[in-house]
């Protein structure tokens, strides 16, 4: 089955691209001949439908689960029973020793919790840990749940935004000291960060932690894609510090950016205190649903045995990094800080002088993430987990939308 049939020998540089990746992919087509996923009910491909838009916004990629993860669903379905699930034994030890084993950090399988998703779980923590008109800060931009979220609760968002450099997203100090009131009770860190994709080095991540301890502020870490860093710095779980902050840090994870999970609704949470593990479901007021069976099974599977699939991830989205930096680098206007980790890529268009840059590309048929929603209008994210030949005509879009080139596409 393959996605889209896109012809590459009309365009050179697809077929450069093609020989290039030849070496990188021959471990298989896994990521190359992809289903085709309109008529699914995908939320990506369904949102420009019957419209000549490739969908690149939504963090979901268009490959298939490795086999390890279908297998173990497969037998989980043969058992042919599905009632209501608490989490298997295996659940939480097989997180505990991926996290030892990728992050060097040793946790205590008794303090994690389940959650159907990471957006769940921050929602928990505000309801658990702060109250009526209290304050959760975060850093901007930011991934749009940590904006919406907060006053869904009935408590206040405080953004802060990072600063932005050409080569860097970094923390303005000053910023953030300013942002606390006597009503800040949680700091909400996206570690790696989305959208931007940088990874906090061990030296900010404990200066963040004195912050949070002066200001006796709880720490929500959201580490959902801590095992898809590109480079060679490592992901240091923030509550893997000798820190008193750190000791008392909630951290939200997931399989599902990392093996493509998502629709299976299943995450976790590393809860420090047992009181509050015992009280995370409850405190959702009766919302926050069971995990089901296939969705336990999949993530276990892919916590003990999809650490090959994942490297082989990796190698490809390094690649398809730098062709979309390539991409952005080419267009007069555009700017981006190459991502450290995650496969979004985070555009600064407002050099550009073009007005709404979401439209521009809706208008040469491709679909990112637009900007406002994560509290940076000017801005775009685009997803590159899709089959190579998919993202090269996605990129050449990508030009056409601030170049004015009225070429046909190639679908």
């Amino acid at each position: 089955m393959i996605l889209l049939n896109l012809d590459t020998t009309q365009n050179p540089r697809l077929q450069r691209n093609a020989v290039g990746m030849k070496d990188a992919l021959s471990r298989g087509s896994a990521f190359q001949d992809c289903p085709d996923r309109r008529e699914t009910g995908s939320e990506k491909w369904d949102r420009w439908h019957q419209r000549d838009i490739l969908p690149l916004w939504v963090a979901d990629m268009d490959f298939r689960t490795p086999d390890v993860v279908l297998d173990a669903i497969r037998e989980r379905v043969d058992h042919g029973v599905f009632g209501y699930t608490n989490a298997p034994p295996g659940f939480s030890v097989a997180l505990a020793e991926h996290l030892s084993r990728l992050h060097g950090w040793s946790v205590n399988p008794d303090l994690i919790t389940s959650t159907p998703g990471v957006v769940n779980g921050l929602a928990i923590t505000a309801r658990l840990l702060a109250q009526s008109d209290d304050e959760i800060i975060t850093f901007t931009p930011v991934y749009p749940p940590f904006l919406t979220l907060p006053p869904l609760a009935g408590r206040r968002v405080v953004p802060v935004p990072l600063a932005q450099s050409a080569s860097a997203w970094t923390i303005d100090w000053d910023l953030l000291a300013a942002s606390v009131t006597p009503r800040s009770k949680l700091f909400w860190l996206c570690h790696p960060h989305n959208p931007t994709g940088t990874v906090f080095a061990r030296e900010t991540l404990v200066s963040l932690a004195d912050f949070a301890d002066r200001h006796r502020l709880t720490v929500v870490s959201d580490e959902i894609w801590s095992d898809l860093n590109l480079d060679e710095q490592p992901h240091i779980p923030f509550a893997s510090l000798d820190h008193p902050a750190a000791r008392r840090a909630i951290t939200l994870v997931a399989p599902s950016k990392t093996w493509n999970l998502a629709g299976l609704g299943c995450a976790a949470a590393i809860v420090p205190d047992q009181m509050l593990c015992r009280n995370w479901r409850a405190a959702g007021g009766g919302l926050v649903p069971m995990i089901n069976p296939i969705g336990y099974a999949a993530a276990e599977a892919a916590w003990r045995y999809g650490d090959p699939w994942r490297r082989d991830l990796i190698a490809l989205l390094r690649q398809h990094r730098a062709d979309a930096m390539a991409a952005v680098a080419a267009v007069p206007g555009l700017t981006c800080v190459a991502p450290q980790a995650t496969y979004l890529i985070w555009i600064d268009c407002r050099g550009t002088g073009v007005v709404d840059p979401q439209a521009a590309c809706e208008a040469a048929g491709l679909g990112p993430s637009d900007g406002r929603e994560f509290g940076a209008p000017g801005f775009i994210r685009l997803n590159t987990a899709c089959p190579t030949p998919l993202l090269q005509e996605a990129l050449r879009r990508l030009s056409n939308a601030f170049t004015g080139s009225h070429e046909p596409t190639s679908r």
